[in-house]
This record gives C-alpha cells, structure tokens and sequence, in this order.
C-alpha cells in the first residue's frame, strides 16, 4: 500500500501547487489592472499637463506682443514729450 501514499502525498503535493499558481495568476491579474488604471490616469495627467503648457506658452506670447506695443507706445510718447520740452525751451529763452 506504499505506491497509495505516495500518490496521494503527490496529488496533494501537485494540488497545493497548482492552488499557489492560481492565486499567483491572479494576484498577477489584479496588480496588472491597477497598473494600467495608474497608466490610463498618469496618461490623462500629462495630457491635460500638455494642455496647460500649451495655453500659458500662448499666454506668455500674447503678453509678449502687448508689452512690445507698450514699449513702442512710450517710446513714441517719450519723443512727443521731448519735442514739447524742446518747444517749450525755445519759447522760454525768447
């Protein structure tokens, strides 16, 4: 009756270790679904990270053009203001 025992010790055995793998597989599965949850999430971040880039580089250029078109303001202003001056001198010394 020894070859029962070690059939049995060895089913038992091939069935412990088909139990471990299944539950392998499926820790496996759940650790691949967070995983590519995180993914889908991480990827949905960069995108609207990219979104917002691409918004404040079109801020900053419109910013850009305003300031260069204030600068060209005062400096016309400047030059009106120094031609008034200048006026104003020519008239003060006669």
């Amino acid at each position: 009756m020894e070859p029962i025992r070690e059939d049995d010790e060895f089913l038992a055995s091939l069935e412990e270790r088909i139990l471990k793998a299944v539950d392998l597989v499926a820790a496996l599965r759940k650790e691949n679904a967070d995983l590519t949850a995180k993914v889908a999430s991480t990827h949905q971040a960069k995108e609207a990270v990219g979104q917002s880039l691409v918004e404040s580089q079109q801020e900053t250029a419109a910013l850009r053009t305003e300031l260069d078109s204030l600068k060209t303001e005062r400096k016309q202003v400047r030059t009106r203001i120094e031609k008034l001056l200048g006026q104003m001198d020519l008239l003060s010394a006669s």
